[in-house]
């Protein structure tokens, strides 16, 4: 059973969210609560996938994430959030988060994200995923992520690439023959010696070490 913890602070929201993901197998939302409850809600409850409004008018979601962040053995939080082109959003996936969601996403769609999410791969379509990486990172390219990047073998650097593609170990592992447990395994030494906790945050390092921009592109 996944456990979610809801956190919004429109109760429409919280209670169209429950209704969708508790109708759905293996999924149980433990409690819907505005910001200023989360931390100590979480901490209580401790989910499996927090899905976290990242625009509150009681608590900012940034500030609610860094509480949940810190928190020992911290669940997987995904934002969520009205527009795809929120400037949080890049804040959000640097302090932790495992992607975002949009409040009018399908509600068939749901389920699958939040098992995609309690999978520990990151909930970002392709075309947000570049819209984020690109978009609000790009610029010159950063020396210290370049010598990052350098510790990665080339199979892993490719699995890299299609990590900031948006893609699911699945889908990576049919792009590059690979079994899905070993795409798991590569993801895990990546994050290693990249040093970060989340997918997106190696897509964002990727990017400003310049692994996804196209041979002699100036940044």
């Amino acid at each position: 059973m996944i456990r979610v913890v809801v956190v919004d602070d429109e109760a429409l929201v919280r209670t169209g969210f429950q209704h969708i993901l508790n109708a759905a197998q293996g999924i149980e939302v433990v409690a819907a609560v505005p910001g200023g409850r989360a931390v100590a809600t979480v901490r209580d409850a401790r989910p499996d996938v927090v899905l976290l409004d990242i625009r509150m008018p009681d608590v900012d979601g940034l500030t609610v994430l860094a509480g949940i962040r810190a928190l020992p053995d911290p669940p997987v939080v995904a934002m969520l959030t009205t527009f795809d082109t929120d400037a949080h959003i890049a804040a959000a996936l640097r302090s932790g988060a495992s992607g975002f969601l949009l409040k009018d996403t399908d509600p068939e769609q749901l389920p699958h994200l939040l098992r995609t999410l309690a999978e520990g791969d990151a909930v970002l379509s392709p075309q947000v995923t570049r819209t984020v990486v690109a978009g609000y990172l790009g610029g010159a390219e950063d020396a210290p992520a370049a010598r990052r990047l350098a510790r990665l073998t080339e199979r892993e650097r490719a699995v890299l690439v299609r990590v900031a593609e948006g893609l699911s170990n699945a889908d990576i592992g049919a792009r590059l023959h690979l079994s899905p447990g070993t795409v798991k395994d590569h993801v895990s030494a990546i994050l290693a010696k990249l040093e970060v906790g989340t997918r997106v945050q190696a897509a964002l390092l990727a990017e400003r070490g310049g692994l996804l921009r196209p041979p002699g592109r100036t940044p």
